[in-house]
């Protein structure tokens, strides 16, 4: 974590703003690890002198309690609100939801990572962890129940189709995505155990690959 040495000097220097500090230790976070984020380490960076950070936080902790604020909004509320989401039919709900996995704009696999390498050495941030998860799972759960699934079943199929996500990322597995959507029809019909409809698909891949509907062309 941040030094709780660091102090601020006399007033905001430079031309750095809350966002470029919080960005700069995100894109840090993720490519060096937290022992990078430090205050002396991305003033020098951003070109500022360290008594701007103070103006922006009250403390390295507070920078590092908005790094998973920002974590839990870009990588645990879009899952919640897809799985919430209108569907017909279960196959549409887990498209919804998989749209998250095709978009780094609704889930960043990275940034997820590194939170989660984070917190085996930082139990605070273990316990944000852990709660992210569940809520995740909780939303999965509540997704297959309310489309008839008993509910230890329900429970067992949102482990496997979430489980099954993150140790993707986990693993670190590079997959082309034409590939990938090539198999959605088998991954949606092996985690609900029915075959999604074409315009199901169709609707998937326009809006998670920006491709117009075949009706629009």
């Amino acid at each position: 974590m941040l030094s709780t040495n660091e102090q601020p000097d006399v007033g905001p220097q430079g031309s750095s703003t809350r966002e470029d500090w919080l960005k700069l230790a995100l894109e840090t976070l993720i490519r060096d690890g937290i022992d990078r984020v430090k205050v002396q380490i991305i003033a020098r960076q951003l070109n500022v002198s360290r008594s701007s950070f103070y103006w922006y936080f009250k403390s390295p902790q507070d920078l590092n309690k908005q790094m998973l604020d920002h974590w839990l909004a870009k990588n645990t509320g879009p899952i919640i609100e897809r799985s919430l989401r209108p569907a017909r039919t279960i196959t549409e709900a887990i498209l919804n939801v998989f749209e998250c996995w095709a978009n780094e704009e609704l889930f960043d696999p990275r940034l997820d990572i590194a939170v989660r390498l984070w917190a085996r050495r930082a139990p605070e941030v273990l316990s944000v962890v852990v709660t992210a998860d569940q809520q995740r799972l909780d939303a999965l759960t509540g997704m297959f129940t309310r489309h008839g699934y008993p509910a230890e079943e329900a429970l067992v199929r949102a482990r496997a189709l979430y489980f099954t996500q993150v140790g993707q990322y986990t693993l670190d597995i590079k997959e082309d995505m034409s590939l990938r959507f090539a198999r959605t029809r088998d991954f949606v019909r092996t985690f609900s155990g029915q075959t999604p409809a074409d315009a199901e698909v169709e609707r998937f891949k326009s809006v998670a690959f920006n491709e117009p509907k075949a009706s629009d062309r």
